[in-house]
């Protein structure tokens, strides 16, 4: 799809340019984003992968400017249907979020307001930014619960959170994201202890639910094999930075970066020999509060040069849709 897209020329519905987010902390500043640029079209998958701590979900967050009292978006635009999300006041941002951009996040069961019911949680949205009454809204509920699978919706929008379990807790969450037929969907790692199954569910979900209403969709996650199978475009990202970014068919066939090699690396094969030890990336991740001066990956980098240490390296083009950040690998 993500091929289809790029040829038509459309415009990307988000654009993000040279973004960096700090916060401050009892060590300091620190800054979590530095300078990421990515872009998403209507009908798109994007899947932005990287280790714990990588900057995935303080990149989303910023999206919807949830980044907290103690963070700042030191720089960046970001661009969303032609208008700039940083300029608008606090009231319009509400307007945006869980409107035209909605968030999927990541455990349902904190995210979910545990003394409200379903039923009134869902309709919610649809009534401050719909401006329907509730006994339409709460109709509407309804058909959105059945729309993500939810047995008996009518009978369950008086439950309460702890009623379901966790997959249905994030089918909940997915009818809220749902509700006023947002134009982009960020999921932050919306499977995080869910069993194989139901992740299997909930993700063939969201894609589906994508191509039906012609959303894009951001997926965060750090599974390789999520991403493999559900997105058009991928993101990888480490010490706050996109390091490669391809195609998923491109990145699958042929990674770049050697952080994105280990990666692939690190996932066991089914047909591989059941006595060979797995394979793992030396090391530690950075620690944002103490980066070294150069690129991020270098002291667990096997490639790694002198330049590599001395300045970190920009994201450039080596083939179609196809970028790296990286001086030492060849």
């Amino acid at each position: 799809m993500s091929e289809a897209i790029a040829a038509s020329g459309a415009p990307a519905l988000l654009r993000v340019e040279n973004l960096s987010v700090r916060f401050r902390t009892d060590r300091g500043m620190v800054r979590a984003v530095d300078g990421v640029s990515l872009h998403v079209h209507a009908g798109e998958t994007l899947a932005i992968v990287g280790e714990s701590g990588s900057g995935k979900s303080v990149t989303a967050l910023s999206l919807l400017r949830l980044i907290g009292d103690n963070g700042e978006i030191e720089q960046g635009r970001i661009l969303f249907d032609g208008v700039d999300l940083g300029r608008l006041s606090g009231a319009e941002m509400r307007k945006v979020r869980g409107n035209r951009i909605a968030m999927i996040f990541q455990e349902p069961m904190s995210s979910l307001n545990p003394v409200l019911t379903i039923g009134k949680q869902v309709a919610e949205p649809l009534v401050l930014h719909q401006g329907l009454s509730w006994q339409a809204a709460r109709k509407r509920a309804v058909e959105l619960l059945a729309r993500v699978s939810i047995p008996d919706p009518v009978d369950r929008l008086d439950s309460y959170p702890h009623h379901f379990s966790g997959g249905m807790r994030q089918r909940v969450m997915i009818a809220m994201a749902l509700a006023c037929d947002p134009k982009l969907i960020i999921a932050d790692e919306p499977t995080t202890a869910l069993d194989v199954t139901v992740q299997a569910q909930i993700l063939a979900l969201l894609k589906a639910l994508t191509r039906e209403t012609g959303a894009a969709q951001i997926l965060i996650t750090h599974d390789l094999g999520v991403v493999a199978r559900y997105a058009d475009r991928v993101a990888v990202m480490y010490g706050g930075r996109v390091i490669e970014s391809a195609s998923a068919r491109e990145l699958y066939a042929n990674p770049k970066h050697p952080y994105t090699q280990g990666l692939m690396a690190s996932v066991p094969s089914l047909d591989s020999d059941p006595g060979r030890p797995l394979q793992t990336i030396p090391g530690q991740p950075p620690d944002l509060a103490n980066l070294p001066p150069g690129c991020a990956f270098a002291p667990r980098c096997a490639y790694a040069r002198d330049l590599c240490r001395q300045g970190k390296p920009p994201l450039e083009s080596i083939g179609p849709q196809h970028e790296r950040a990286c001086y030492g690998y060849e």
